[in-house]
C-alpha cells in the first residue's frame, strides 16, 4: 500500500510516498481503508517536530480518518467488513490504517467520507471542553475565539446544539459570516481597541459565562477579564502567538476559572469514557445538529500543501487529504 512517510521530523522536504506493508489490526483494533484524513492545526505542528510530544520514527501523519472496514480484530465486536466509520488514533496519510475499535464509530447515513474524516477529534476537543471541563449549562453564553477554524467552527455548532448562546470572535468580516452560517448568534472582530465594550454590548452587560479559546492571542486577558460571574475560560491551543500570562488575582475578583482542555490526555487518561462521546456525537450528526464544514480538500499527492494549509490559520473549516 501506499503511504506519507517521513524517517526524520525535520523539514515537509523529509516526507515521501511510498510503498510499505499494510498493517495489521491486532486483537482490538480495526483495520480501515482510509478513504479521507483530517488535517488539523496539532497534525501539522507533529508533522514537522514542533508539538510537545514527539511521535516515533518513522512517522505517517494524520490521526483521524474515515473509511470502510477492511478487518476487525478478534476482540472487537459492533464493528464488521464493510462498514463506513470514522476513527481517532490512525497513522491516516496512508491508503490503509489501523484504529482502536473504542475510537472508531460508524457514520451517520447521511454524511460524506470527507466530512466525517473532520468530525472525531475537533468535535472530541469541544464536547471535553464545554460539556466537562467548562460544564456548559443551556441559556448561557459561550464565546468562541477562532470561530471560524476547524476547532472553532466546531464550538461554534456544539454550543448552538447543547443550548447556549454564540458569540463568535475572528479577524475578518469573510469569518464572522462563516462562523454566522455555523450557527452563531452574533459575531465580533478582535481589534484590541474598544474590544470589550463591543463584547459587553452584544451580553447586555453580563459578559460571556464560557469562553473557548484555541488562540490565546492578544485578547487572552481582556475576554478573561470580560466574564461573567462563575464564568469558565477553556485554554484549548496557542495559534495566537507568544503564549499570554494571566493575573491570578482576576481568578479571585472575577470568581471565574482557568480551565485548561487536552483532548490527547483526556483519551490517555480517561479514555473508558471516549467511545460514549463519539457514540454522542454521531448521533448528533445523524440528527442533523451538527455538520462539519469542510475547508479546502487536498488529493493524496497534495500532502504537503495540506499539511502547511492546515498550520496557516487562514482556513475556514477543517483541511480534508483525500486518499482513495
Amino acid at each position: 500500500m501506499k503511504a506519507i512517510v517521513a524517517d526524520t521530523l525535520e523539514s515537509l522536504e523529509s516526507y515521501r510516498m511510498t510503498d510499505v506493508p499494510a498493517p495489521e489490526p491486532g486483537p482490538d483494533g480495526v483495520l480501515i481503508r482510509v478513504a479521507a484524513c483530517g488535517v488539523g492545526y496539532v497534525d501539522s505542528l507533529v508533522a514537522l517536530g514542533r508539538y510537545q510530544v514527539k511521535p516515533p520514527l518513522p512517522h505517517v501523519p494524520g490521526q483521524e480518518v474515515s473509511g470502510v472496514v477492511e478487518a476487525a480484530g478478534a476482540n472487537v465486536q459492533g464493528l464488521a467488513p464493510g462498514d463506513r466509520v470514522m476513527a481517532m488514533g490512525a497513522r491516516g496519510f496512508a491508503e490503509l490504517a489501523v484504529a482502536p475499535a473504542a475510537l472508531t464509530v460508524r457514520i451517520p447515513a447521511s454524511m460524506g467520507f470527507e466530512a466525517a474524516a473532520s468530525l472525531p477529534l475537533n468535535y472530541l476537543t469541544v464536547w471535553h471542553g464545554l460539556k466537562d471541563r467548562g460544564a456548559l449549562q443551556a441559556g448561557e453564553t459561550v464565546l468562541v475565539f477562532g470561530a471560524a477554524g476547524g476547532v472553532g467552527s466546531a464550538a461554534v455548532q456544539l454550543a448552538k446544539a447543547l443550548g447556549a448562546q454564540v458569540i463568535a470572535a475572528a479577524s475578518t468580516e469573510e469569518k464572522r459570516a462563516f462562523a454566522r452560517e455555523q450557527g452563531a448568534d452574533a459575531a465580533i472582530d478582535t481589534n484590541p481597541e474598544g474590544w470589550r465594550d463591543r463584547l459587553k454590548a452584544l451580553t447586555g452587560g453580563k459578559g460571556p459565562n464560557v469562553i473557548f479559546d484555541p488562540v490565546c492571542g492578544p485578547l487572552f486577558e481582556p475576554a478573561f477579564r470580560s466574564l461573567a460571574w462563575r464564568g469558565r475560560h477553556l485554554v484549548v491551543g496557542f495559534v495566537g502567538g507568544p503564549i499570554p500570562a494571566l493575573p491570578a488575582n482576576l481568578t479571585l475578583m472575577k470568581g471565574s476559572a482557568l480551565l485548561g482542555v487536552d483532548v490527547r490526555q483526556y483519551i490517555l487518561f480517561e479514555g473508558a469514557r471516549v467511545p460514549a462521546d463519539l457514540k454522542a456525537l454521531a448521533d448528533l450528526a445523524e440528527n442533523g445538529k451538527i455538520n462539519p464544514p469542510l475547508g479546502k480538500v487536498y488529493a493524496f499527492e497534495d500532502f504537503g500543501p495540506a499539511l502547511l494549509d492546515a498550520i496557516s490559520g487562514k482556513g475556514r473549516g477543517k483541511v480534508v487529504l483525500k486518499v482513495t
